[in-house]
């Protein structure tokens, strides 16, 4: 996974790469995710560089509200909020985690059952 430099959710963030950005707020920033996984699928990304959750201890509750804050006003928007929406963090390589960058997915417009399949 990418260090802070070479980042793309961080070139993202500073411009350098273009991005459907549907919310932001002053820590975090929602942007569409270019391989959607439910017709609903936007990264709800903190503005500071993070590698993933599992680097995330009690002093980040703060950016944790502020990231789901964001969801819940992205599922609004897209109008998944009613229905129903899905929010996850993908820590490693078998999750399917390929950024390495904590974001946050907010998935719906779709049943999504459990266990997938």
């Amino acid at each position: 996974m990418s260090g802070a430099a070479d980042c793309v959710f961080c070139r993202i963030i500073a411009g350098e790469i273009p991005a459907n950005v549907v919310a932001e707020s002053e820590e975090v920033v929602a942007f569409r995710d270019l391989s959607p996984g439910a017709p609903t699928h936007v990264l709800v990304v903190p503005k500071q560089h993070l590698a993933d959750a599992s680097v995330l201890n009690e002093g980040h509750g703060a950016l944790l509200g502020a990231m789901t804050a964001l969801a819940t006003r992205v599922a609004e928007r897209e109008g998944v909020a009613s229905s129903g929406y899905r929010l996850v963090f993908n820590v490693g390589e078998d999750a399917g985690n390929t950024i390495g960058h904590l974001h946050l997915h907010v998935l719906g417009g779709r049943p999504m059952h459990w266990p997938p399949g």
